[in-house]
């Protein structure tokens, strides 16, 4: 039996990257949410996406490894000064979409 695994996936698991998607909720539109999460997303090295919601709340994707992800879902807990925070919903897989950068979807 061969078996085949793509390069990517294997420096994935070796680098222990992961995808996480993250609603937020609260007091995150309106108070430069979008622009803080993309500037420590950076910081951090991630890659993935931020939107606002029709229904309030803060969508996020966001790729890489582990350890980096988690610091960004503790960022998210506080957000940029004037958000207030009440909830932070969090979904992790492996499967990643391999975001090339960080950027606010509108």
């Amino acid at each position: 039996m061969e078996i085949i695994i793509k390069l990517s996936d294997f420096l994935n698991s070796l680098l222990n990257m992961k995808h996480v998607n993250l609603k937020i909720y609260g007091r995150v539109q309106g108070v430069c949410f979008r622009r803080s999460i993309k500037k420590k997303a950076k910081e951090l090295g991630l890659t993935g996406l931020v939107r606002n919601e029709s229904d309030g709340t803060v969508y996020v994707e966001a790729e890489g490894r582990e350890e980096d992800l988690k610091k960004l879902i503790k960022w998210c807990h506080a957000g940029p000064e004037l958000a207030r925070v009440e909830k932070v919903e969090i979904e992790t897989t492996n499967e990643l979409k391999d975001y090339k950068d960080f950027c606010i979807k509108f």
